[in-house]
């Protein structure tokens, strides 16, 4: 059987940044972990917070707190289907799923089903979306 390359989907690093001890060097991702690790990083940043790219980014941060309604989840799948379309090109995003299962707890799921555009190879991932960040803060009582 005919292997084929895929070193055309690229290189990066892996996120978080961590070393590689036996290659003495940083941990590098390469082909459709590549383009998982980079829909994490592009969900995960806010637009702005890039120094040289401040229109990278996706905001979901404007939406800790927020109420779930449909008008707020709509809003939600357009802003993460506008980012991933013209920050991602090596993929075709098919559909954002978004699970409501750990509402309670402050979780929200968003499930990106896409198809890597060179390879017709389809793939997800799933991302936790915390609604309430720092719910486990306990404040300390001096005594």
């Amino acid at each position: 059987m005919l292997q084929v390359s895929k070193s055309f989907l690229g290189t990066g690093w892996k996120f978080p940044p961590s070393f590689d001890k036996e290659q003495q060097s940083i941990a590098l991702v390469s082909e459709e972990q590549d383009i998982r690790e980079s829909l994490f990083i592009l969900l995960s940043t806010r637009p702005g917070e890039r120094v040289m790219r401040p229109d990278y980014g996706c905001d979901l941060q404007a939406f800790v707190f927020e109420n779930i309604n449909a008008t707020n989840l709509n809003f939600l799948k357009k802003i993460i289907s506008r980012s991933v379309r013209y920050f991602e090109p090596r993929i075709d995003l098919d559909d954002i799923a978004l699970n409501l299962d750990r509402i309670d707890e402050g979780q929200l799921l968003i499930s990106l089903h896409y198809r890597v555009r060179t390879t017709n190879a389809r793939s997800n991932i799933v991302f936790p979306f915390y609604l309430q960040e720092g719910t486990e803060v306990r404040l300390y009582q001096a005594s």
